[in-house]
C-alpha cells in the first residue's frame, strides 16, 4: 500500500479519535473544520515516504491546527479593541447610533487591554478560562501545565486586569497606591 494511502486510512480509522483529541483544545463548533483540515495538510504533505507513523502524524498535526487556532483567536480578541477604535477615528459624528452604543462602552477595550498585558502564559490560561470556558484540567492538558500552575495563572489573570481596570477608572490626574505598587503575585518585570 502506498503511503498516501496508508494516511488515507490512517485518518478513516482514527477519525472520531482525532476529534475527541482536539475537543479539549478548540471550541465544539470548531473541531470538525479542523479535522477536515488535518486530513488536508496531510494530504498536501511532501516526502510522504518518511513518515514512519501516519497515526503520529495525523494526532500531531491536529494538535498543531488546534493550537494555531486558539493563537489566532486570541490575536482577533485583542485586534477587536483596535478595530472599533479605527472605525470610531474614520466615521467621527456620523456614525449611527448603535455603533455610538458600542463604542460608547469602553468596558470591554479596557478588558482586552487589561489581558494584553498579563505575561504570555497567563494570559493563555486565562483567556482559555474566562473567554472559551475551559476548565482548569483542559487548560493544564493543553497548555502542559499542572492544575495548580493553571489556578495560579488564572488568579494573576483576575488580580492584574482588576487592577489595570481600576487604574483605568481612574480620573486624570489621580495616582492610586495601586499604580506605584506591584500587583500581588507579580514578578519584577510583570508590573501593570
Amino acid at each position: 500500500m502506498a503511503n498516501g494511502d496508508s494516511l488515507t486510512k490512517a485518518f478513516l480509522d482514527f477519525r472520531s479519535q482525532l476529534a475527541r483529541s482536539i475537543s479539549g483544545i478548540v471550541p465544539p463548533r470548531e473541531i470538525e473544520d479542523i479535522v477536515q483540515e488535518t486530513y488536508l495538510r496531510v494530504r498536501e504533505t511532501r516526502n510522504v515516504g518518511r513518515i514512519r507513523s501516519p497515526k503520529s502524524f495525523l494526532f500531531a498535526t491536529a494538535r498543531n491546527l488546534a493550537i494555531d487556532y486558539l493563537k489566532r483567536a486570541e490575536s482577533r480578541l485583542t485586534s477587536a479593541t483596535d478595530d472599533v477604535e479605527s472605525v470610531t477615528g474614520v466615521l467621527g459624528e456620523r456614525c449611527d447610533s448603535t455603533l455610538e452604543t458600542v463604542v460608547s462602552d469602553q468596558e470591554f477595550s479596557r478588558f482586552c487591554d487589561a489581558v494584553r498585558y498579563l505575561p504570555a502564559q497567563c494570559r493563555k490560561a486565562f483567556v482559555l478560562r474566562k473567554v472559551y470556558g475551559f476548565s482548569q484540567r483542559e487548560i493544564a492538558d493543553v497548555l502542559r501545565l499542572s492544575e495548580s500552575t493553571v489556578e495560579k495563572h488564572i488568579a494573576r489573570g483576575i488580580r492584574g486586569c482588576t487592577q489595570f481596570m481600576r487604574r483605568q477608572a481612574l480620573p486624570s490626574g489621580t495616582v492610586s497606591r495601586t499604580r506605584r505598587r506591584r500587583a500581588p503575585g507579580l514578578g519584577k518585570d510583570d508590573e501593570l
